[in-house]
């Protein structure tokens, strides 16, 4: 082999790996959930995965239902599924080539923010009724029905 041939050889193999290199580098997509509440501080579990008190941030890799639950003492719990649907660049074939090939970095932010609500304080004499109720119901031999 002559010396151009061999210089020829060495930018074919640097030109190879350079394109190889740069596919390597490119294409990614960050994905998270958000879920904030007001007030803040409530405790946020998400598909009955606890994930941490709100504001909370978490990744996520694939769209469709999720199911939140958020609690918080002295507040109503929210138990709520949400859809999460792709966008435009998450859509086969699209996503093959922004997952891999897309020169820059994509977020994919989704923010959730909910409203909890006070309990409501149970009357005291709504309260000895029902359990008067209960009590004849349960000498009768007759089932109740729970309270929601």
């Amino acid at each position: 082999m002559n010396r151009s041939e061999n210089n020829s050889l060495a930018a074919g193999r640097f030109l190879a790996l350079s394109m190889i290199s740069l596919i390597c580098l490119t294409g990614c997509v960050h994905r998270r959930l958000i879920v904030k509440t007001q007030p803040e501080g409530a405790f946020v579990s998400i598909d009955k995965q606890p994930v941490g008190y709100s504001p909370v941030s978490v990744p996520f890799t694939y769209h469709g239902t999720r199911e939140f639950q958020i609690e918080k003492d002295g507040y109503e719990t929210i138990a709520v599924q949400e859809r999460i649907r792709p966008k435009w660049y998450s859509t086969f074939p699209i996503s093959f080539f922004t997952e891999n090939f897309w020169p820059r970095e994509i977020r994919d932010q989704r923010i959730f923010d909910f409203q909890l609500q006070p309990k409501r304080m149970t009357d005291e004499n709504g309260l000895v009724d029902r359990a008067n109720d209960l009590r004849m119901n349960v000498e009768r031999g007759t089932v109740a029905a729970p309270v929601r």
